[in-house]
């Protein structure tokens, strides 16, 4: 039964952990804003959100200690919050504070839960990398706790002012070429995030406890995907041909000098060839 509030009492109520500005929020403000109340919590709300007439709430996930305001009358908890890139002094007072966020939401009587997390990795990252390190705890105390939830593990996705395809397809206008790691014969299944909203919304209409990966509509070898850029703005390919060790370095420079353009760790995850993940069964196109 959902709890009656004023200016909305027929409209469920949706707690976004982590805000509506990036891709994914974004996504998921123009999926529930029709028919939920919506109460985002971030640092930085950002001004649509604000324009929408989401209830915002300028908090740090990492420094909540008590929940039980922010939990109030929520019907359903969303968390997108993470981080791409950080060091573990980053990564381990987001973890404590989702933790402690999920034993609130047991406390609370939360009755659903969407969390979303990252596909399986290559087993050293998953051994040393702090984003996946506090990310697989992140997702084990949720687990364990008493709550009905769907953990997703979505792979690439894709949509208006994304860092993966816009991004390629900018360094194809400008430069018009792309680097290949290895011969690019891994796969890749981009998944836009509007289906990923859409996702979510059947995940929280679910029951029970599970763990769902996701890929999109159709699984590339990264070379087809790729090709696929070029014609897709009238060019030829053009390869700038690295082995992977060599794009790795490239990248731990261009974390060194202060850019996000691309990870360390995102070349080996790319090349492990984990990131074909199948479609999400029952979503219409």
């Amino acid at each position: 039964m959902t709890v009656a509030r004023p200016g909305a009492p027929d409209r469920p109520l949706l707690l976004l952990v982590g805000g509506g500005s990036g891709l994914v929020g974004r996504a998921l403000l123009d999926e529930f804003r029709s028919d939920h109340q919506i109460r985002s919590m971030h640092r930085r709300p950002s001004a649509r959100e604000i324009a929408l007439g989401v209830e915002v709430l300028r908090a740090d996930v990492a420094l909540v200690n008590d929940w039980s305001p922010y939990l109030e009358d929520v019907d359903l908890l969303v968390n997108v919050a993470w981080y791409r890139g950080g060091s573990d002094r980053r990564f381990r007072p987001l973890a404590s504070g989702l933790e402690r966020m999920f034993r609130a939401a047991s406390a609370a009587g939360i009755r659903r839960v969407v969390h979303l997390s990252v596909p399986p990795a290559p087993p050293a990252l998953e051994a040393q990398l702090p984003y996946l390190v506090r990310k697989r705890e992140v997702d084990a105390a949720l687990a364990r706790s008493d709550l009905d939830y769907s953990i997703l593990t979505p792979t690439m996705l894709w949509g208006p002012g994304d860092r993966l395809l816009t991004v390629m397809l900018r360094t194809i206008a400008r430069w018009h070429r792309l680097p290949m790691f290895g011969d690019g014969d891994y796969h890749v299944s981009p998944l836009a995030a509007a289906d990923l909203a859409r996702i979510v919304r059947r995940e929280a209409g679910r029951g029970g406890r599970t763990t769902v990966p996701i890929g999109g509509p159709r699984r590339w070898t990264y070379r087809e995907l790729t090709d696929r850029l070029f014609a897709a703005l009238g060019r030829s390919p053009v390869y700038l041909h690295w082995s992977p060790t060599r794009g790795r370095r490239i990248a731990r420079l261009l974390e060194a000098v202060g850019s996000t353009l691309l990870y360390a760790y995102e070349v080996d995850w790319l090349v492990s060839d984990r990131l074909g993940l199948p479609a999400y069964v029952g979503l219409e196109p």
